[in-house]
């Protein structure tokens, strides 16, 4: 064979290669269309961590023989947060109690979680009579690393707890009692000895850290040097899991993208998105933050755009479960951010599972259920026109 001949069969076979590459291995999701994946602008040393926290969220399934309960709500990090969103209503949690002068009456009965599942040999947890309690479905984790570095002087600004504008939001900060493993961050600011919180349904963990310990113990029943009392025997007891691997979830969590908008040009969506502001939407969710300092230099000084205030708001009867956290009453909650929105279904069996525990079954729903500060909102809402409506929602699907 010629030598023109060989370089042209040589060719033709590298063609053929990369053909069949392509339909092994398939294009990867666009960036706008997944929530998983680091943050850009990371050290080397920093996307090791993220990979390790990755894997030890998404694969660490543990066993008896791991430390898995005896009594938990689920196996692992990463079956109730499926590609790093929304939870659905079979892992969404159980949260009981109530508090008083006292403290928690039920803490020495379960509290402040329910286990619903055990190992064979074990009986799982039953609500106690009388308990308080609400069903908190699991959030989406991206961007978490952002609001995280949002200094407290930022929330306290957007803070009006006595509505002294007079525009019926009164959102405040939840002031909780923080841990003592927690390091506070840059600007943090104490009330009575009491900490921000900006975590949970109800803003009731001041950071990751606290946020992932709390999960090892209450929702998988093992015991930490952070979170080191054993939530089935209220005693305590060995770590089952090392310092090393709950700091790399950490980081895992904390280093994760913020989600991308779809179409942020679209004529529906720029239309939906003055709607939102004009019916005040926008008081609560605020559309902008900046962060401050951060030892993650990727995320320090970034203006983003989640959707909250990270603050409490009382939304009203309709969504007042009788259960509270920290200093927030029973229909406080947190406003939730909205960056993600569009793409709950992902992980939601292709549908919405709507507001703390999963009750509105689709964006709109959720609107309609909003009452207390978000009732002006939502009555503004339905008097939009049908078409302005669908732009509204529109917008907060490419989110």
């Amino acid at each position: 064979m010629s030598k023109p001949s060989m370089r042209l069969s040589g060719l033709a076979a590298v063609w053929l290669l990369l053909a069949s590459c392509e339909l092994i291995f398939p294009q990867a999701p666009a960036d706008d269309a997944v929530l998983d994946g680091p943050v850009a602008g990371l050290t080397p040393e920093q996307h090791a961590q993220f990979l390790r926290g990755d894997v030890a969220f998404n694969d660490g399934v543990f066993t008896s023989r791991t430390g898995l309960g005896p009594v938990f709500v689920a196996a692992s990090c990463g079956s109730c947060h499926a590609g790093d969103g929304k939870g659905h209503p079979t892992t969404t949690l159980t949260r009981f109690g109530q508090v008083d002068s006292t403290g928690n009456l039920f803490l020495q009965r379960g509290g402040p979680q329910l286990q619903h599942r055990a190992l064979p040999g074990f009986q799982p947890e039953q609500l106690p009579a009388g308990a308080a309690h609400s069903r908190f479905t699991p959030p989406a984790n991206t961007g978490l690393g952002f609001l995280d570095a949002v200094p407290d002087a930022a929330l306290l600004a957007l803070a009006d707890p006595t509505d002294v504008d007079g525009d019926g939001i009164s959102g405040r900060p939840n002031w909780i009692s923080a841990p003592g493993y927690i390091t506070a961050r840059p600007g943090t600011r104490v009330q009575a000895g009491r900490y921000i919180g900006r975590y949970g349904k109800k803003a009731a963990a001041y950071d990751l850290l606290h946020q992932t310990a709390a999960a090892y113990n209450q929702d998988m029943g093992i015991v930490s040097s952070y979170e080191a009392v054993d939530a089935h025997s209220g005693q305590l007891a060995d770590p089952e899991v090392s310092n090393q691997t709950v700091l790399d979830v950490v980081a895992y969590l904390k280093m994760l993208k913020a989600p991308v908008q779809r179409e942020p040009n679209h004529p529906d969506v720029l239309t939906g998105e003055q709607a939102f502001l004009r019916i005040g939407c926008g008081k609560c969710h605020t559309p902008q933050l900046t962060t401050g300092a951060s030892p993650i230099a990727a995320l320090a000084h970034q203006t983003v755009r989640p959707y909250t205030d990270l603050l409490l708001h009382d939304m009203g009867p309709g969504l007042n479960d009788g259960y509270t956290e920290g200093t927030a009453a029973p229909a406080e909650w947190r406003t939730p951010a909205l960056w993600g929105l569009g793409l709950s279904p992902n992980s939601q069996g292709g549908t919405y599972f709507l507001l703390h525990d999963g009750r509105a079954r689709s964006i709109e729903d959720a609107i309609r259920q909003h009452g207390g500060e978000g009732q002006p909102s939502r009555e503004r809402f339905d008097s939009l026109s049908a078409e302005q409506q669908r732009q509204l929602v529109r917008f907060l699907q490419s989110l």
